[in-house]
């Protein structure tokens, strides 16, 4: 049996990033730089190795940078160009030669299962990719790319899962389930945050989807919950009762960039593997380690 190919991707990015304030009072948490290049566009350049060809990204007040991004800057561009550097930008230009970017606005913040249903129209009837840029992923082959051969096995939603300390089980949504091939958990059941003592698992939902389009029928039926915010565990708690969802534990190394200590973590890690940086930056942490 075949199923419709992923082809889109919805990126919830109108979240305020109050962990990271004051630095993203006017700035998105979107856009901070991971050694050289910002959050999202490490994301994208996942979604686009995986096959997906159009991006939709969900926008709020403030954002704009993210779409200065990814545009033409015709002063940028001649300067660079006038100064024999036009290469400095050649990652983000190729980047843009392979998927096309739309957005959308969420006009108040109102949880991540209503920003990813302010993508419905643009997503249509078919499957979809949802991706949290402030989880950075380090993988061969992509995370999503991982994800989806899972889904074109199954022809089901696919959430990526992590095993996490039991203790840190009341940060994410816990899956239960029982296995269905190789690093695969066919889910019976989902907890929001649950307290160690409860969870069912140790095995964590993190910030990588592909779902069917019946979420969104199931998005609208939630009720809000704290703060009238609708969340996407519940929409997929729901979709549970009538359709199967698998657990994929991925191959690779996360960041939680959206926390203070992640984005240090990813920062050096990324900077020991660039190619112009790597070697003098590792030589600069061995003696800081050596005076320390």
């Amino acid at each position: 049996m075949s199923y419709p190919s992923v082809r889109k991707a919805v990126f919830p990015a109108a979240g305020l990033g109050t962990r990271f304030l004051p630095a993203t009072k006017a700035t998105p948490k979107e856009m901070l730089p991971i050694v050289d290049a910002p959050l999202i566009q490490y994301a994208i350049e996942e979604v686009a190795a995986a096959g997906i060809e159009e991006v939709i990204i969900v926008t709020g007040r403030g954002k704009r940078a993210i779409e200065d991004h990814f545009d033409l800057s015709f002063e940028l561009d001649y300067f660079l160009e006038q100064h024999g550097k036009s290469h400095m930008l050649d990652s983000t230009y190729a980047l843009l030669d392979r998927v096309q970017i739309s957005y959308v606005r969420q006009r108040q913040p109102l949880g991540l299962g209503h920003a990813v249903a302010c993508g419905r129209r643009l997503v249509g009837d078919e499957p979809f990719a949802v991706v949290l840029a402030d989880d950075l992923i380090h993988a061969t082959p992509s995370c999503l790319a991982q994800m989806v051969q899972v889904y074109e096995q199954h022809g089901a939603s696919v959430v990526a899962a992590q095993r996490v300390e039991p203790a840190q089980t009341g940060r994410y949504g816990i899956v239960d389930g029982e296995p269905a091939g190789e690093r695969t958990v066919r889910v019976r059941a989902m907890v929001e945050k649950p307290d160690p003592a409860e969870a069912p698992s140790n095995l964590a939902i993190v910030g990588r989807y592909i779902l069917t389009p019946e979420l969104f029928d199931e998005i609208e039926r939630v009720n809000p919950g704290s703060g009238g915010e609708i969340q996407l565990t519940d929409a997929l708690v729901a979709l549970l009762a009538h359709q199967s969802i698998y657990a994929y534990e991925f191959t690779g190394t996360r960041y939680d960039a959206g926390d203070k200590l992640g984005f240090l973590q990813a920062t050096v890690e990324y900077a020991l593997r660039n190619e112009e940086l790597g070697d003098r930056f590792r030589a600069y942490l061995k003696g800081l380690a050596a005076g320390l």
